[in-house]
């Protein structure tokens, strides 16, 4: 999980911080810095990676000097070429725009002029022994993560049936104690109390715990703060989980009027609709089991099966039979 994201009202996002991101193996960058140190304090700004090519060659026009620029195997050759030209006008020329830093895949390295010129614009230059494919599909899903927007809201996200269920609901109103229930009927929690919301992609709600050292821990009314991982096992937990249904709980109020048919109630969160499930607690309701079944059927309306949509047409066929009947004997007994 990365370690640092943006977000809104957090510090800047630097060069040193892109080195320093504590990732996963499957995603590791592999970073270290060859020249220009005194630029890592350098404020990256967005998720996008630019392939300078064009610009060697004398094209500056739409030149992405705002972003993070990758050079692989086709931009190192003809850097070199022209360093065996002793040809540094390009090379001067855009250093004179305000890049966040320059990165050499491929373990390849510039030369020792290219590297006096990053040095006196302040530029830090980057390198990392992953192909340049393999690294800009790493650092773009790494920034789309640190960039993404975020919120974090009171609740416990917890995946049933792998659906991600993020509930929500008063204090006291017995999160926590539900979450319990569905991890001891072999569910899994994300994050409790906690949860941060991240927009991946504009259309994907993803959930983790804001803190990664507290996330699998709970606390429950009575009994205190305890460690899922130690309690359940390492299956009992995941670090983040898509947002695939929400549900509220309140307590019952009998003043008002509860979907009983199973409607396509939906709410938004950081742009992204997802569906909402509202549930009254009062005593005797067993609640994990509804949440349960609203995971399950989460799951048959994915694959396209909708019970309250086809309630409803069965509903109406059966009046229509109804109908058709007693027009038939009506118009019998008129003969």
């Amino acid at each position: 999980m990365i370690s640092l994201n943006k977000g809104i009202g957090m510090k800047e996002f630097t060069v040193l911080d892109l080195i320093d991101l504590d990732l996963k193996e499957n995603i590791a960058l592999n970073l270290k810095c060859i020249g220009g140190r005194p630029g890592l304090s350098r404020v990256i700004t967005n998720s996008k990676i630019n392939r300078p090519g064009l610009t060697l060659s004398g094209f500056f026009e739409e030149f992405s000097h705002d972003c993070i620029q990758l050079f692989g195997k086709g931009e190192q050759a003809y850097l070199h070429r022209l360093e065996e030209l002793k040809s540094f006008e390009t090379i001067e020329r855009m250093f004179t725009y305000k890049i966040p830093c320059i990165i050499f895949c491929d373990g390849g390295e510039p030369g020792k002029r290219f590297l006096e010129i990053a040095e006196r614009s302040g530029c830090p230059v980057l390198t990392s022994g992953l192909p340049s494919g393999e690294f800009a599909i790493r650092v773009y899903q790494v920034l789309s993560d640190v960039f993404a927007p975020q919120k974090t809201i009171h609740g416990v996200l917890v995946e049933v049936f792998g659906v991600g269920v993020l509930i929500t609901g008063d204090s006291g109103v017995g999160k926590s104690e539900t979450a319990l229930e569905l991890i001891e009927r072999g569910h899994r929690l994300i994050s409790d109390d906690s949860v941060k919301l991240q927009n991946v992609s504009g259309n994907i709600l993803v959930g983790s715990g804001e803190n990664e050292f507290l996330a699998h821990h709970m606390e429950i009314r009575g009994l205190g703060i305890i460690n899922i991982t130690h309690l359940f096992g390492v299956s009992a937990i995941r670090d983040k989980k898509q947002v695939q249904l929400f549900v509220q709980l309140e307590e019952w109020d009998s003043n008002k009027d509860y979907d009983r048919v199973g409607g396509d109630i939906t709410t938004e969160i950081l742009g992204v609709t997802i569906p909402k499930l509202e549930i009254p607690v009062k005593p005797g309701r067993n609640v994990p089991i509804i949440i349960e079944t609203a995971a399950m059927n989460e799951r048959l309306k994915k694959l396209g099966y909708y019970s309250a949509k086809e309630f409803n047409q069965n509903v109406l066929k059966w009046l229509e039979s109804e109908s058709a009947r007693d027009l038939y004997y009506k118009n019998e007994d008129t003969f």
